[in-house]
């Protein structure tokens, strides 16, 4: 495929799925930081970009995308702007695989009713 073709491509796909506006560029990176013992209750750093405007909770959930019945869970914490999260920042059941598992560590933007403003997603092996 030329790179004109690639270009083309991806501008149809964005038209097609990225046409939210300002959340549909809402995104989240993750590092497993000091994350070290099994089932560390403290969650890893994190940054999200382009959190809507109206957020006024974040809800974040981790899944196992090698186990995904094991309830690692998540936290809800109130966002007042910040949008870098250290180590320990909100609480739920860290990984502990047999061997290197994907997981998934989403976040959904909700507003102050609750409602999902926008959400995002990055992935990372453990260990």
């Amino acid at each position: 495929m030329s790179s004109k073709s690639l270009k083309s491509l991806i501008i149809v796909c964005a038209a097609l799925f990225g046409s939210t506006g300002t959340a549909s560029a809402f995104g989240l990176t993750f590092e497993w930081g000091p994350t070290k013992k099994c089932f560390d209750p403290k969650s890893p750093p994190a940054k999200l970009v382009d959190v809507p405007k109206g957020t006024k909770k974040l809800r974040f959930k981790l899944t196992d995308l090698d186990a995904v019945g094991y309830p690692h869970g998540g936290d809800t914490i109130s966002y007042a702007g910040k949008n870098s999260f250290p180590y320990g920042a909100f609480h739920y059941t860290g990984p502990c695989p047999p061997s290197p598992h994907t997981y998934m560590l989403s976040v959904e933007a909700l507003d102050a009713g609750g409602k999902t403003l926008a959400k995002a997603d990055a992935r990372k092996r453990f260990p």
